[in-house]
């Protein structure tokens, strides 16, 4: 059965921030996972934290300047990768969560040669950093229909990376919705690349709603997990088509059941 987490910047968005730990907690989740939470002191979220119960999962590293979807494979703008990391890991460790998504960014084709490099060396000094702190680096391929022109798009790229940076604490994020967009063949794909998989998310293909509808047969997804051992947290990063307890019956078999009502004092 998977260990399901919430995406607190997809789900429970109905609310303000600081209170979507206890929705979360209260609808059945038992860990969480953020995206840029840099506006909110980690003294409050560590509180939040605590307070409910929950293990805080990933981060994602800072994007960059405005309209950019991070640097880690950007050439000529390593020393902002490294000023931004930092930031991400000083964040991370104060709330005592376990790993950080190194966004690889946008590169244009003539410059993908070299952001190639950029990457693997960007990514060897971070995470030479991060284990220090106990902390690992996710790599995610994105598809470039959501994120044009984003460097990491194939789980097989990720991979390669992932052998020419060379260090145990660096994985691939495993999004079942952009593997799907970009070459589905999901548990066969999966299967392969497991050794190197270190976090899964869901949402529906194609309208990145809860997975119940579309054309991933998510129950499917979910025996694969339990056949190959698969241990990770299976993260919900979808966009609720209403109020995210509305939208949570999917989950009822796998432990997740919403307080008839929704939380006392929130909407």
């Amino acid at each position: 059965m998977p260990r399901l987490a919430a995406n607190l910047a997809y789900v429970f968005t109905e609310r303000p921030f600081i209170e979507r730990f206890a929705a979360a907690a209260a609808a059945g989740f038992a860990a969480v996972e953020l995206q840029f939470p840099y506006d909110h002191a980690p003294s409050a979220v560590k509180a939040e934290l605590t307070r409910h119960g929950l293990t805080q999962l990933g981060i994602n590293a800072p994007f960059g300047r405005e309209g950019e979807f991070g640097l880690a494979a950007v050439p000529g703008r390593e020393r902002e990768f490294d000023t931004l990391f930092r930031q991400a890991l000083d964040y991370i460790v104060a709330i005592g969560g376990r790993a950080i998504h190194c966004l690889a960014g946008r590169v244009p084709p003539e410059q993908r040669p070299a952001a190639e490099q950029v990457f693997v060396a960007n990514l060897a000094r971070a995470a030479d950093l991060a284990s220090e702190k106990g902390i690992t680096l996710l790599i995610e391929p994105i598809n470039p229909r959501d994120r044009p022109d984003y460097f990491l798009t194939r789980v097989e790229h990720a991979a390669d990376v992932i052998a020419k940076v060379g260090r145990e604490n660096v994985k691939v994020q495993y999004d079942f919705y952009h593997v799907q967009i970009v070459g589905g063949d999901l548990i066969r794909r999966f299967e392969a690349h497991l050794p190197v998989i270190g976090h899964v998310q869901v949402a529906a293909v194609p309208s990145r709603h809860e997975p119940d509808e579309g054309e991933v047969n998510y129950p499917a997804i979910f025996q694969m997990l339990d056949r190959v051992g698969y241990a990770g947290w299976v993260a919900c990063e979808y966009r609720p088509r209403g109020r995210t307890e509305d939208g949570l019956s999917w989950a009822r078999p796998y432990g997740i059941i919403p307080p008839a009502g929704g939380v006392i004092g929130t909407p």
